[in-house]
This record gives C-alpha cells, structure tokens and sequence, in this order.
C-alpha cells in the first residue's frame, strides 16, 4: 500500500515524504480517480492533511525554481567555460588587486577577520537591515571568512598575493565560486533605504562613503551600471555586476565599474 501511495501521489503532484508514509500510514483509506477513470486506493492515517501537503509541495517547487534562477543569473554557462583557466589575465589581477584594498577597511595593508567584521558593522548601523538579515549578514562573512581564509584569528592575515591566489582558487571551482560573494544582497539591502528593491544614485553613494570611497567615483559607477538610464538599479542588477567583477576577465564588461577606479597595477 505504502508503495501504491507514494507512486500515485508522486504522479498528481501531492510529493510526500516516503518515511512520513511508510511510518504513519494506517486505518483510513482515500480513493483516487486516475485518467484512465479507474480508481486506486491510498491508505491515510486520520491525522494526515493533504491540502497541507500540497501547500508545502508548492513551496518546495517554488523554492527549488527560485534557487535554479539565482544559480543562472548568478552565473551562465559562457561564464563557467573556461573552469580550470580563469584569473590568468593582468587586468583580472587588477580588479582582484583594487577590491583586496578596499575590503581592507582598516588599511593595515592585509585583510583579516577584523576587516570583515569592520564591513558588517558598517552596513548594519546604517540601520536599514531587518534582524533577521543582520543575523544572516553577520553568518555569510563568518563562513566565507572559514571557507576561504581559514581560522578566525589576529595572526591570520591574507596579503594582497596570498588574496590573488585564494581568488584564483575560488574562480576555478564551481562549487566555491557560485557561494563566494553571497554578501553582496546584503550591502544592496543595507544601502536601499525605502526598501523598494531598488537603489538611486544617492544610495549608491551612501554604498560607496561606507566602503570609503569618493562619492565622484560612485556617480561615474552608477551611471556605467544603470545601463537602460532609468536612474535604478535594481537589486538583480546589483548582485550581478557586482559578481560580474570577480568572474569576468572581459576588459568590456561593465561589471570592472562597480567598485570604482582600478588600481594601476
């Protein structure tokens, strides 16, 4: 019977965990009418809420549609062609270069924990992340930081080659890769300040002052980025050319705008 359940609700839709069945299935029985008009029977114990069931099912295709369309925004397949071959360009070593000296907020010189935690703080007092979201924040830059770098201490600092290498690593590996910068939703949500889902020049130039950086630079960003002259970018956007900066080695890409100026070399 349990057998019977799972191919037949596997078949109309209603996705039900096989160990919830096979444990509670018991006394009640269900009839369901295939296409062919004949009819099977499903064993139901009393507590079980179909209607329930096909909501959660809903929610797990939405959720596994949804994360299918961040994995193809975030990356195409153009962009994971050459795995094993990327980050060997100078002009990818320069934009590497420019983002290792403006993550590095204490310019010490090196990159350590203390400049993650220092990024965190900043965003999150501009007072604009729900609690939730600055939980979260606070847990993406810890993993990244472990993933990457390794243990959380003073003496752990990451040099400007020690960073290129790292990135180097993290651009060849699909699986590194795709998680690398998942911060970046957080700094667009920190800076749009009415929440709209969209962010003006004013709050890219609030994003730009909280990274250090001049407020010309953010405005000749902005205008690079917001390439349909709308006066928006959305938060699709953001993330996209935000990630484009570090994927990419095409000098053309609109994407090596998003943290201003480049370093010469």
């Amino acid at each position: 019977m349990a057998v019977s359940i799972l191919k037949h609700c596997g078949k109309y839709g209603v996705e039900v965990m096989k160990k919830n069945i096979l444990s509670e299935c018991s006394l009640y029985i269900l009839t369901m009418k295939t296409t062919s008009n004949q009819r099977h029977p499903l064993l139901i114990p009393p507590s079980f809420n179909v209607h329930q069931v096909m909501r959660n099912y809903s929610k797990h295709v939405k959720h596994s549609h949804a994360e299918r369309r961040y994995d193809s925004d975030s990356e195409s397949d153009s962009d994971l062609e050459w795995i094993g071959h990327r980050g060997e360009s100078d002009f990818w070593r320069r934009k590497i270069r420019t983002f290792h000296g403006i993550i590095d907020l204490n310019k010490d010189g090196v990159i350590s924990f203390d400049d993650f935690k220092l990024l965190s703080d900043r965003f999150i007092n501009l007072g604009h992340l729900q609690s939730d979201q600055v939980q979260k924040f606070q847990e993406v830059l810890r993993s990244l930081w472990e993933k990457q770098f390794g243990e959380i201490s003073p003496y752990n600092l990451v040099s400007v080659e020690r960073y290129l290498e790292n990135m180097h690593h993290v651009l060849n590996d699909k699986r590194l890769v795709r998680k690398a910068h998942s911060f970046l939703p957080y700094l667009f949500k920190a800076v749009d300040k009415d929440r709209s889902g969209e962010i003006t020049v004013e709050e890219f130039k609030l994003f730009f002052k909280v990274l250090g950086l001049k407020e010309h630079d953010a405005v000749l960003a902005f205008r690079a980025i917001d390439s349909n002259v709308d006066g928006k970018i959305s938060h699709k956007e953001f993330v996209k050319h935000g990630r484009d900066f570090f994927l990419t080695e095409d000098p053309d890409r609109i994407s090596k705008y998003f943290w201003g100026p480049l370093v010469e070399h």
